[in-house]
């Protein structure tokens, strides 16, 4: 899944939200669920995403959404394979992101 989103330093929940295609409780659901998220929280409590766990909600949005895994298989394969896993998801976007190029060039022609 290709997340389209402007270079900031934070993002707020709506915008992530938004961008994944899900509600904003369920961004909050994986942040309790997961170690790995850590959004900032300003006094209010509104939660400002970084560029950081944008990646690690990808990673998870890959596993739980795209290839089926449960919760619970989802933190256990983080933790115990996750260099191997992160490679492979990078490996992953790159060939989507030259996909999406191709089929614009394609369609240009």
């Amino acid at each position: 899944m290709h997340i389209d989103l402007p270079e900031k330093r934070y993002y707020g929940i709506g915008e992530v939200a938004k961008a994944f295609g899900v509600n904003t409780s369920l961004i909050r659901f994986w942040e309790k669920e997961f170690d790995v998220l850590k959004p900032k929280k300003n006094a209010k409590g509104n939660r400002k995403f970084t560029p950081e766990d944008i990646k690690n909600l990808q990673l998870i949005y890959h596993l739980v959404k795209e290839r089926g895994f449960t919760l619970e298989g989802a933190k256990i394969h983080l933790k115990e394979e996750k260099h191997k896993t992160l490679t492979n998801f990078e490996l992953i976007q790159k060939l989507q992101k030259i996909k999406a190029e191709l089929i614009k060039i394609k369609e240009q022609l």
